[in-house]
């Protein structure tokens, strides 16, 4: 018989794109995930996903199989918090959706003193916008505001994206071609450094690399790694650059550990929104949430 944690992680690659992204996820490792789809593939007898490099790509079977259990899986992790919830009648429990790094940086700290339960979720913000709608979550941290009836957006803070280096980084030459604005020769200098970029979402680095030099990079990162706050771990042992949300590297930044290179010629900057349902039983657990990312986020 088929493990049902097989589809859970066929869903999960196929959503992320990558075996990386999908351990992070699942909180598995990647041999393991490699291992649940090497099975699921030798029981349904064809491939289920093209390898090109680090990216996952389905196959057409494999698109097929997942048209056909998504909303399977979906249906069971509703049910799967719902009992839950009916077995804790005196302990509410919320699901709450944001990117892995904000996570980390701002509710990760605290969760332990929450006096109720939560689900953390991680995944693209107009799928989690759907699942609000769905119930399957009740609070996103997005810098996106979908469109939708039933969900009332909050503005509560802002993030500007920003060039970061590690603090043995040379900008000496950077600085005197930032002073004069030769943007073909700070274009130069910058490819000329080592870059550091993440597994999933390169959309930081194409929008201020568009905003500033009216084109998108024709350029990878030299280093890939799972995800931003590695990348701020890494450049506080060596050189190197990359574009991140300050929020994530503000202390790292005040303590010297990393640099502020540029906030480029315009700033990049996104409104960090709280999105919730209009009619919400949990109300006060939202608040109590909405409250700590207040104050991190001053």
């Amino acid at each position: 018989m088929v493990n049902l944690e097989w589809y859970r992680t066929f869903k999960a690659v196929y959503k992320t794109g990558t075996l990386t992204g999908a351990a992070q996820e699942l909180f598995i490792s990647q041999p393991g995930v490699s291992l649940h789809i090497s099975s699921l593939e030798n029981y349904t007898g064809y491939k289920l996903f093209d390898r090109k490099g680090r990216r996952m790509e389905p196959t057409e079977r494999g698109k097929v199989l997942y048209n056909f259990i998504t909303e399977a899986l979906t249906k069971l992790e509703e049910a799967e918090k719902n009992f839950q919830r009916s077995t804790e009648k005196h302990t509410p429990t919320i699901s709450v959706g944001m990117c892995f790094e904000t996570f980390q940086t701002t509710l990760e700290p605290y969760i332990s003193q929450l006096p109720f339960n939560v689900i953390i979720q991680f995944g693209e913000y107009p799928e989690m916008v759907s699942n609000l709608e769905k119930g399957i979550l009740d609070l996103i941290i997005t810098p996106q505001m979908v469109p939708s009836p039933s969900v009332v957006y909050e503005s509560f803070s802002s993030e500007t994206i920003v060039l970061v280096g590690g603090n043995t980084t040379d900008t000496n030459t950077f600085n005197e071609l930032l002073a004069t604005y030769d943007s073909e020769k700070l274009e130069i200098w910058l490819k000329e450094n080592k870059w550091y970029g993440t597994t999933g979402d390169m959309e930081h680095l194409r929008r201020f690399w568009q905003l500033n030099f009216n084109k998108y990079p024709d350029f990878r990162p030299n280093y890939i790694v799972p995800n931003l706050n590695s990348i701020i771990r890494c450049l506080g042992s060596g050189i190197g650059l990359a574009v991140i949300p300050d929020f994530l590297c503000k202390k790292e930044i005040d303590s010297g550990l990393i640099k502020l290179i540029w906030e480029g010629s315009t700033k990049l900057t996104n409104t960090l929104h709280f999105a919730c349902r209009k009619k919400t039983l949990y109300a006060d657990e939202i608040a109590v949430i909405k409250k700590i990312f207040k104050e991190v986020m001053v």
